[in-house]
């Protein structure tokens, strides 16, 4: 949009350029709670002239801890304001901030673009949750899905599936709430450029994934709550794609179970665990490696800059180059796993736009 200046006050980024911008004043700015919180104790963001106030994904903001942040950048708020509050759940402490913060609002509900009648779904049962890891192991295997987005309930939980995955010779990340916003980011490019393969998430940090050609969800632990469940199965079977969902579940998963079973009208559809293909064991490696650069947006650099230097001066065929992302401090670019070492050395001995850049392969 022309003429209006945007700005970002993300945690995780250097808190002195956004104190630079903030300076020069702007017309939107898009933040974290904490970060603008900061902001606002600092006294480098004041809010006396705002006219619209917006929490998006509201119902996961309260999630993560930040209800009474929110009240207090919102008491910092003129009272003669628009406030708009968009949640793809609505709990309890959603209609007390309303209450709270907003004077006779109308509720809008827009339909899900997904339903479970969409998307195939197939539950596993095990006796135990410790039995959990050796089908999910099996389903990988069995399937061997290109990209996987595997979910549970907590962020303790998907830094240790995690491990354990890429400890069993798996591609897997893990995404949460702890995380950097620059670490988070990198784990996204990487699931995106189909440089790692499995993506392990909690409702929270999976907020805003936008994957167009998505072949499986797995729920390692079935979500509390039947409208979280449709929204994790709701990312696969995008672009016209057909939906594939597995879910593991024990004993103790029988009300959510019904919950599920109430809304397709139908009973579920059982896996055998005994039926999963075992005689190919091979993991499914990435076939690309993304190289992360110590340049960015800051340092005047495109997608045709790295490009250029890949094909024209390391000698990289184009086909070998995949998606390029070019952040603010940093770029992501995704080599064929077979011309890894040779991009990678080019950057540490060559130049890009006549200077030195530092770089590394993400594992």
């Amino acid at each position: 949009m022309p003429n209006i200046k945007v700005l970002n006050l993300s945690g995780g980024m250097p808190l002195k350029p956004q104190l630079d911008s903030l300076r020069h004043g702007a017309h939107i700015i898009v933040g974290t709670p904490g970060r603008v919180k900061k902001h606002l104790d600092k006294e480098s963001l004041t809010l006396n002239k705002l006219q619209t106030l917006i929490l998006d994904e509201a119902d996961r903001m309260l999630d993560m801890g930040f209800f009474d942040v929110i009240q207090d950048i919102i008491r910092l708020c003129p009272k003669e304001r628009q406030t708009l509050l968009f949640s793809a759940t609505f709990p309890s402490e959603i209609k007390k901030l309303a209450n709270q913060f907003m004077q006779n609002p109308k509720k809008v509900i827009v339909e899900e673009a997904h339903t479970e009648v969409d998307i195939e779904q197939i539950f596993y049962e095990v006796n135990h949750p410790k039995d959990k890891l050796a089908v999910l192991k099996s389903l990988l295997l069995h399937y061997k899905p290109i990209s996987t987005l595997i979910f549970c309930n907590t962020k303790e939980q998907t830094a240790k599936l995690a491990t354990q995955l890429t400890s069993e010779g798996f591609s897997a990340i893990a995404i949460n709430g702890d995380m950097e916003q620059v670490d988070r980011d990198a784990a996204i490019i990487r699931f995106k450029n189909q440089s790692c393969s499995i993506l392990v998430a909690t409702d929270v940090a999976a907020r805003g994934l936008d994957i167009k050609e998505l072949p499986v969800v797995i729920n390692f632990e079935l979500a509390f709550e039947h409208d979280v469940h449709i929204h994790r199965i709701g990312r696969t079977g995008r672009a016209g794609n057909k939906g594939f969902a597995l879910s593991i579940t024990s004993p103790a998963d029988a009300e959510r179970l019904c919950a599920i079973e109430d809304n397709l009208k139908k009973a579920v559809t059982w896996g055998n665990v005994s039926d999963l293909n075992k005689t190919d064991a091979n993991i499914l490696l990435p076939e690309m490696i993304t190289l992360c650069l110590n340049v960015g947006k800051k340092n005047k650099i495109r997608p045709g800059d790295i490009l250029g230097a890949l094909t024209k001066d390391a000698g990289l065929q184009a086909d070998a180059i995949g998606k390029i992302d070019i952040g603010p401090l940093y770029s992501y670019v995704a080599i064929r796993r077979n011309k890894a070492d040779m991009a990678f050395n080019y950057f540490i001995n060559g130049k890009l736009k006549g200077r030195k850049v530092n770089a590394k392969k993400l594992k």
